[in-house]
């Protein structure tokens, strides 16, 4: 496939013999993992960041498709509760998330003698909000995919031809995206939003699942195309009990579908 050539080649042409690639479990990434891998085989280095906001299931794919691409793999820890700038929440957070991630990995790209360091990145991204891609270029971090024009479209294209389980995987973001601007991050949200997408996952088997957290309210969000797998009146009381158990105490259904940036509000 020549887009994956290119990629292969920016490797090539940009990293010497060693890169430093950020894995996060999803399809992007994975592809620029897999292009690093062919280009410079042992040279490429895949860094995980566990940093206590990523959910279990995350973690668990990107050692998955370490795997599957056979590179070698590092998981990080760091925990971003500890980060004061994070955790108030406002239309900065992922600039703070990010800034903490890029100095992460650029610490670990100076401990392994490595220049280079990349993530998954792609142009698609880049007509959203995301003050998270300058915290990354600020401290080093390029994205090969936007140097070379390339979108989502294309890189499913590539993880699919090359068997990657991500290659439909639907996308994602770290948990206190959940959170809706202006209220505080805390552990105990995390791990209620967490269990409660795991449970809407289980009871009504859909693939993109966002549990938006206004204290007493869940508000669900799944994917347009799945939204009719929710109207199971058995199944939503199920869900109703589920829920409060986790001490919601009102649950409802976004019947607009799931969407990005929906809880991010910018002055």
């Amino acid at each position: 496939m020549e887009t994956f050539h290119k990629l292969v080649e920016w490797f090539v042409k940009n990293g010497g013999d060693r890169a430093l690639v950020a894995l996060s479990g999803g399809v992007d990434s994975a592809v620029v993992a897999l292009a690093a891998k062919k280009a410079l085989g042992n040279g490429a280095i895949a860094i995980t960041a566990d940093y206590k906001t990523l959910a279990d299931e995350e973690l668990a794919v990107a050692w998955r498709v370490a795997r599957e691409i056979g590179i070698k793999h590092k998981v990080i820890e760091y925990n971003e509760l500890e980060n004061t700038s994070f955790v108030k929440n406002d239309a900065m957070r992922c600039y703070y998330c990010r800034t903490e991630l890029g100095q992460h990995l650029a610490e670990e790209a100076r401990r392994a003698g490595i220049s280079l360091i990349v993530d998954g990145t792609n142009i698609d991204d880049l007509t959203d909000y995301r003050p998270g891609i300058r915290a990354l270029r600020e401290n080093g971090v390029r994205s090969p995919m936007i140097e070379l024009g390339i979108g989502k479209l294309e890189i499913r294209e590539i993880a699919k031809s090359f068997e990657l389980s991500v290659y439909d995987k639907p996308s994602n973001a770290c948990l206190a995206s959940r959170i809706p601007t202006g209220s505080k991050v805390t552990y105990e949200k995390l791990q209620r939003i967490e269990n409660a997408e795991i449970i809407v996952k289980t009871i009504f088997g859909v693939r993109q699942v966002r549990v938006r957290d206004h204290g007493d309210l869940a508000r669900i969000e799944v994917g347009r195309d799945e939204l009719h797998k929710m109207f199971d009146i058995y199944k939503l009381s199920i869900l109703d009990n589920k829920l409060k158990e986790l001490t919601f105490k009102y649950v409802s259904i976004d019947v607009a579908g799931y969407k990005t940036g929906k809880l991010v509000i910018i002055d």
